[in-house]
């Protein structure tokens, strides 16, 4: 029964799902492609992933999260029923961990709930991302040290302190990877009259983009010249792209430091010693790591796979619910749908 308990990581990029005792199976776009005149799903996932910019007018391809939490609750629901029945076959009904922001407002937990619920879920969980990607990253968080864990995701940034089980101090701000991206169009759109897709801006972030921008990391982009109108090729550097970075990243380790100094003092020498991890696909940005211990001063650790790190917590705390310690302080943090 248990080995179809379920860990999912519903995010504003990417859905990533865990099953007890198999791991991570999935790990997708959270982006579904909808026929406009019928209102029928044609693809979810990578297919719909791949349709982006390039589908006609009756097929549009969405994104039904928006900064970490529902934006479209059917589409969502849709979503979460596809993939649940993708790992649990049709008429079992599997417990179910969602992670959420930890700044989630009660209607926003709701919705994620309800969802769940009638995606076929049997029982479910919500649990806050700076937890579960603590307990991705192998923290002990039931002890009685601070511990920080900085998650950057698709659409938030979850910034806490956690000790003994909970989150002392934090902060969920609504800037992420999927932020990075936009300003990217709108910077290459301003400076090089050149439009170009949600891809391209990704593939620039990914390839090229850098705290600590380097003139000679260069790539060329192809888009529409918005002057001519045709097709047009344009290169670019590390440098070039910076300005467009330049305002989300600042607005992440402003958000670190707010709460390094909300930080009880004996929590804040805990953090000193053990370090802060940092979790989360917007970790992954060249020199991000760097740039927060520079600008900190608290020695900072890239988690192992910062991608999986919160559903791989989720994983580890459905075994934690089931064993003889269940009643421990990490249940505080979990809210259960009927």
């Amino acid at each position: 029964m248990f080995s179809k308990d379920i860990g999912i990581d519903l995010g504003t990029a990417n859905i990533l799902v865990h099953v007890r005792g198999k791991g991570i199976v999935i790990h997708e776009p959270s982006v579904v492609a909808i026929d406009v005149n019928t209102q029928k799903i044609c693809a979810i996932g990578q297919e719909a992933r791949d349709m982006i910019g390039r589908t006609p007018g009756n097929i549009r391809a969405i994104k039904p999260l928006n900064e970490g939490v529902i934006a479209d609750f059917q589409i969502t629901e849709e979503i979460l029923k596809h993939f649940i029945r993708k790992v649990s076959g049709r008429g079992f009904r599997p417990r179910v961990m969602v992670c959420v922001p930890s700044g989630i407002t009660t209607v926003e937990k709701r919705a994620v709930l309800e969802a769940a619920t009638l995606a076929g879920a049997k029982e479910v969980y919500l649990v806050t991302e700076p937890i579960a990607a603590a307990v991705g990253c192998g923290l002990d968080i039931a002890a009685p040290s601070g511990n920080m864990v900085v998650d950057i995701g698709g659409g938030t940034t979850d910034i806490a302190v956690i000790s003994l089980g909970g989150e002392v101090t934090s902060e969920s701000l609504r800037v992420g990877g999927s932020h990075m991206e936009e300003a990217i169009v709108r910077h290459v759109k301003r400076v090089y009259n050149l439009a170009i897709g949600d891809r391209t801006a990704e593939d620039i972030k990914t390839t090229i983009a850098s705290a600590y921008p380097d003139p000679e990391k260069k790539m060329s982009i192809r888009g529409r010249d918005l002057v001519t109108g045709l097709p047009a090729t344009v290169e670019i550097s590390s440098v070039d792209i910076y300005p467009a970075l330049e305002e989300p990243i600042h607005s992440i380790v402003d958000a670190i430091r707010g709460v390094l100094e909300v930080t009880p003092p004996e929590l804040a020498a805990d953090i000193m010693n053990n370090g802060m991890s940092l979790t989360g696909g917007g970790a992954l940005l060249e020199g991000m790591a760097r740039l927060v211990e520079e600008r900190t001063g608290v020695p900072v650790t890239l988690a192992e796979d910062p991608l999986s790190c919160v559903v791989r917590g989720t994983g580890q705390m459905l075994d934690t619910m089931d064993s003889s310690s269940h009643r421990s302080p990490l249940v505080v943090s979990y809210s259960k749908g009927r």
